[in-house]
């Protein structure tokens, strides 16, 4: 594709999702949601916050000038963060990068006008505007894979909450804890359905495969092993339970599932979808759309252009989509 060849500039943000292993990055047109330039680097956050924002700088900054001799009109940066972010665009966590309080909306926007959000957020913007929530007033999106999070989605716009937290589903006991000594009963969501929690709890079922993973469990389920079976579909129903109270307390049209094991299928969606229906209160909400993400791997980085556009355009009336 050149651009140059085009009469009419086209419109573009840069997208930049920024995870624990790695930064991806590209031009993402509007109104198509076509990536150009894609670019990925490795994040290593152990180098420090510092050294990481450097790189997510430079890399802006590189995607930036060559939007600008393709004569891309750049809208803006998006960043999306797998932390909290507040309201105003501050990172408040530092779980995985080493952002908390700093400058990093600032520095980005030394570039471009910036808008920084947590990486789930900026993905459920993007399924919003250009993936399985378009056309849908209200949906929750949740991302299952290496941690579970979740997003309230309005007229494209999500909520953040008064802080910004509005994304922790994963995080809460799932049941309750020990009366006499305080003693957790049951693990959080999070440490019994994830990706990691899942090869975890399958490993200590095994005597001898010490650094089996989450995709060995699936495999084995699939050929039929007893406690692969057992330890997806435990992991698959606390999850429907969990998804099951949103519904319950948030009323959505529909839920959109991504990440990598809520794209898997298999065992896992099954029980999830089975146990999300049958605690599900409202006769008229247990037959709900649950539906996997479209936009799969590129979702972070769509969807940080797409909160870009979100702010651009002003509101979901000025999407150029149809509503069903």
């Amino acid at each position: 594709m050149n651009n140059k060849q085009n009469n009419k500039q086209q419109l573009g943000a840069v997208g930049l999702d920024v995870g624990g292993t790695k930064i991806a990055a590209g031009v993402v047109l509007w109104p198509s949601g076509e990536i150009l330039r894609r670019t990925i680097i490795p994040t290593k956050p152990t180098r420090g916050g510092e050294a990481v924002l450097k790189d997510t700088c430079d890399l802006a900054r590189q995607l930036n000038d060559w939007a600008q001799g393709e004569h891309i009109e750049i809208a803006g940066i998006g960043a999306g963060v797998a932390e909290l972010v507040d309201p105003e665009g501050n990172v408040t966590s530092s779980c995985t990068i080493d952002w908390r309080d700093r400058p990093v909306q600032q520095r980005l926007s030394e570039i471009a006008p910036a808008q920084m959000d947590s990486d789930v957020r900026a993905a459920a913007v993007g399924e919003a505007i250009f993936g399985a929530g378009r056309g849908h007033r209200v949906f929750v999106y949740m991302t299952v894979g290496t941690g579970i999070s979740y997003c309230l989605v309005q007229d494209t716009q999500p909520f953040k909450g008064a802080k910004g937290n509005a994304i922790v589903m994963a995080s809460s006991p799932l049941s309750t804890v020990c009366t006499h000594c305080g003693a957790k009963l049951r693990p959080v969501l999070e440490e019994f359905a994830s990706g990691p929690a899942i090869a975890k709890r399958f490993v200590q079922g095994q005597k001898k495969r010490p650094n089996e993973t989450c995709e060995d469990a699936f495999r084995a389920a699939s050929n039929g092993d007893k406690h692969a079976i057992e330890t997806l579909t435990s992991a698959g129903e606390a999850l429907g339970v969990s998804t099951a109270f949103l519904v319950n307390v948030l009323d959505p049209e529909m839920i959109v599932v991504g990440g990598g094991l809520g794209t898997a299928g298999g065992l896992y969606w099954e029980a999830f979808e089975r146990s999300c229906r049958e605690h599900i209160f409202a006769d008229n909400s247990r037959g709900l759309p649950i539906v996997t993400a479209t936009l799969g791997v590129d979702a972070g980085l769509v969807g940080a252009a797409a909160v870009v556009f979100a702010q651009q355009q002003g509101g979901r009336a000025n999407y150029p989509y149809e509503t069903n």
